[in-house]
């Protein structure tokens, strides 16, 4: 029922973005709310029929429909057109179709069948080696294809691996590189004082606030911590009274500060034979080196208008005509809708064509414009529902495979929501990725909904089992 309520409000959010008067009727195919009904009605065709394939199959051929999608995504590499800057559509006649979409699947289905596999132990360096190279193979293909949106995506099946035992020390990791990395951009070109760069100085300094953090947590005994927080304010209090003397450069004395902390922490390492303490010396040294990584991964890697986009989304240079012209107008649009909104086909930026791709990417737009602050959060509502209750379902499972493939899809949903509506209102960056069951697009509805309906198929195996 979730599935049809979004389904159906997403094609007339298509009909409202594309409105005009050469194309008044939601059936007219030379329209996109056109096309968008035959890819529904294809979805529905696949969703039943898929409902119809015995559930122990998708087990059975997991392996093979990985093996599949990847073939397909290296071939996409070679001859895929370039389309606004990326090789990731095959064209095949009048239809396109994106095999990074199916790659999600293909990925859930994978990963759910190697944990699933008896006395299966996550920790192991072989299994994690394995889902790491599983997860890693469709993102590289992915970023050659340059389509940094949709590789982006693959991430979230790290939170797969967190429900399953994956150590919350590895999640927090990732938090933290995402951290540096947006201070690293966002302060790069600002000055602490005429010698200290203030990026560096705030990122080591969280560094050493880190690696206190998990002392905290990890460690056997606090009074180390007593110990390294005495020390830190008796070097802090030194280097103040020298920096009023001769200024120099701060961060020098925070390295310093963390390099006597790493010694330290080996000290214990081999005093108590406790691996916590060798797992966060690497884990600062990750960091710093993550630091000083930065500017050749955003200079050298990224695109350049992945990088303006970046700098626009985290207020470095403001291009309101330029890079930030579609998350300007985005925000204009769904300001002007207020509370209530505008009426449905009554969006004037959404009339008058100001909101580019407002009916694929920046879909979301339209809606906040039309139904306003209500029908905006009733939308959202209604994905909290689908997720939550794809959590409950998953959650239920006997099946190791059931149940890790159940999370996969809700995360894969949570993921591009949260990005969607993020980069429509201006709090991440514009990375290109449609909103489930919304957007217009017949390769992403497939592969939600193939997503969607292999989970319900297999829930539903439970109950036949009974």
């Amino acid at each position: 029922m979730i599935y049809v309520l979004l389904v159906v409000a997403g094609w007339f959010s298509i009909y409202a973005a594309t409105y005009d008067y050469d194309h008044t009727s939601m059936a007219d195919l030379s329209g996109r709310a056109g096309m968008q009904m035959i890819w529904i009605f294809s979805s529905v065709l696949i969703g039943f029929s898929l409902l119809m394939i015995e559930s122990e199959w998708y087990e059975v051929f997991a392996v093979w429909i990985y093996i599949f999608v990847i073939l397909l995504l290296v071939v996409t590499i070679f001859i895929a057109p370039d389309i606004k800057g990326s090789r990731s559509w095959l064209v095949l006649g009048p239809v396109r179709i994106q095999p990074a979409e199916f790659a999600k699947f293909a990925t859930a289905l994978i990963i759910a069948k190697v944990m699933s596999a008896y006395k299966f132990e996550l920790l192991t360096v072989r299994n994690m080696a394995t889902l790491l190279a599983l997860i890693l193979l469709p993102i590289l293909l992915i970023f050659l294809q340059r389509e940094t949106g949709s590789a982006l995506v693959f991430l979230t099946f790290f939170l797969v691996l967190y429900r399953e035992g994956l150590p919350g020390v590895i999640l927090f990791s990732g938090f933290a590189a995402i951290l540096f990395f947006v201070l690293a951009i966002r302060f790069s070109s600002d000055m602490l004082n005429a010698e200290t760069p203030l990026d560096q100085f705030l990122i080591l300094s969280l560094i050493v606030v880190f690696i206190l953090g998990l002392l905290l947590n990890y460690a056997k005994g606090r009074h180390h911590v007593k110990y390294l927080l005495y020390g830190i304010a008796g070097v802090s209090i030194l280097a103040g009274i020298a920096f009023k003397i001769i200024p120099f450069n701060l961060c020098w004395v925070v390295l310093a500060v963390i390099i006597c902390i790493l010694f330290y922490l080996l000290f214990l390492f081999a005093k108590y034979r406790a691996s916590t303490y060798l797992w966060i010396c690497v884990f600062a040294l990750c960091s710093a080196g993550f630091l000083y990584s930065v500017d050749y991964v955003f200079d050298n890697i990224l695109e350049p208008h992945q990088r303006t986009r970046i700098q626009v989304a985290l207020g470095v240079i403001d291009d309101p005509s330029g890079a930030g012209y579609n998350v300007n107008q985005s925000k204009i649009a769904i300001g002007s809708g207020g509370v209530t909104g505008k009426g449905y086909l009554n969006g004037t930026q959404t009339k008058l064509k100001y909101v580019p791709e407002q009916d694929t990417d920046f879909i979301f737009c339209t809606i906040g414009e039309e139904k306003g602050f209500v029908g905006s959060v009733a939308v959202l509502i209604l994905f909290l529902v689908l997720i939550l209750r794809l959590i409950y379902l998953a959650e239920r499972q006997k099946s190791v495979f059931y149940r890790v493939y159940g999370y996969s899809v809700a995360c894969v949903i949570f993921f591009h929501l949260a990005i969607n509506v993020g980069m429509v209102i201006g709090i991440t960056p514009v990375i290109g990725i449609p909103l489930p069951f919304f957007s217009y697009g017949g390769s992403s509805l497939w592969a939600f909904t193939i997503l969607l309906f292999v989970f319900l198929r297999l829930d539903a195996s439970k109950s036949d089992r009974l």
